[in-house]
């Protein structure tokens, strides 16, 4: 009995204690996230945005979880009821489980798998399957029209990450995350590959359905797209979904280019002195500020461009960005062959 505690379950306690603790942070996370959202557009727009429900309005996400709790679910007529309540808890889902490889800080890992890029690729790819569903049964035009957009949309966008994930791995020489990080000692991978750096982030606001990328949804032509017909806490799981998917795809930039828990001082052999100073900043402190940073350009580029005509989304992935990151994948492989840098 002792070996079945201390082996089973004992582990297995661990395993479930940090899974929550990660899925906490990631709601609480995302429900915070519209708040910021709200108030930095705000302040790009010289309003005052949500200040009334707490002080500076920070209890807002709150009252409007309250809202979506106390509300009415509504079932469209003619519509499929198995296949529109499982849409939303799909797409919530997928965002959560792919912080399973995510390490947050050195060892601070659910699953240290060899091959996390892959896994998270798999995961990413699987969002479709959520958008199209909740388009499909809801017997609705406009939630159909904003499902095929979305599908074409996340399919042509994952060509070029895909590419541009590879160039970073071929760089690191490894499939692993946290080997990925390790590799970026001394520099991060985003000088070297700024130009993919760029292309990553742009080809991530189109994954995730943000602005100036949001066809599935534009409400200007589609209502609100594939969540037209879904209200309550259906219509909330998909708002958490989508901001818990740009936390994490925050995450990844930041593992990808930015050193993930690395302190700047830690690229910059000039910033030396700072050691002291900057190597007492606990490592999840730096992963944390880094994705702040780029949920900031999230809700900037929201705040900041027009909205683009499906072809120009369209010719931007299959005409730019996909050829592009080829030829840097071609010539990432040819500088580190002809250099004899290729990781071992």
């Amino acid at each position: 009995m002792a070996e079945f505690v201390d082996g089973y379950l004992i582990p297995l306690g661990w395993i479930l204690a940090k899974i929550l603790a990660f899925v906490i942070v990631v709601v609480v996370g995302a429900a915070y996230l519209t708040l910021a959202e709200r108030k930095v557009l705000a302040a790009m727009q010289m309003r005052i945005g949500p200040n009334v429900v707490g002080l500076f309005g920070l209890l807002q996400p709150w009252a409007d979880a309250v809202k979506n709790l106390t509300k009415e679910t509504v079932v469209p007529t003619g519509s499929s009821p198995v296949v529109f309540f499982l849409a939303p808890m799909i797409s919530f889902a997928l965002a959560m489980v792919a912080w399973a490889v995510i390490p947050v800080n050195a060892g601070w890992v659910i699953a240290n798998i060899n091959v996390g890029i892959l896994y998270l690729f798999a995961v990413s790819s699987l969002g479709v399957y959520g958008v199209v569903m909740a388009g499909w049964s809801s017997n609705s035009r406009y939630a159909f029209l904003g499902a095929m957009r979305s599908a074409a949309q996340m399919v042509s966008y994952e060509v070029s990450i895909g590419f541009v994930m590879i160039s970073v791995l071929l760089t690191a020489g490894s499939l692993n995350l946290t080997h990925i990080v390790e590799a970026q000692r001394g520099l991060w991978f985003f000088i070297p590959h700024f130009p993919m750096f760029i292309v990553f982030f742009v080809s991530v606001l189109a994954e995730t359905n943000r602005h100036p990328f949001d066809l599935p949804e534009a409400e200007a032509e589609l209502v609100a797209g594939f969540m037209t017909e879904y209200s309550s806490m259906s219509f909330a799981l998909f708002v958490l979904g989508e901001y818990a998917n740009m936390i994490m795809m925050s995450g990844l930039i930041s593992i990808l280019f930015l050193g993930g828990w690395l302190s700047p001082h830690e690229m910059v052999p000039h910033l030396g002195f700072l050691a002291p100073v900057l190597g007492v900043v606990p490592g999840i402190i730096w992963f944390a500020l880094k994705i702040m940073a780029c949920l900031f350009m999230f809700i900037w580029a929201k705040a900041t461009f027009p909205r683009y005509r499906y072809d120009q989304l369209m010719r931007l992935g299959w005409k730019v960005f996909l050829p592009l990151s080829l030829v840097w994948l071609l010539l990432t492989a040819g500088f580190l062959e002809y250099t004899g840098r290729v990781p071992h």
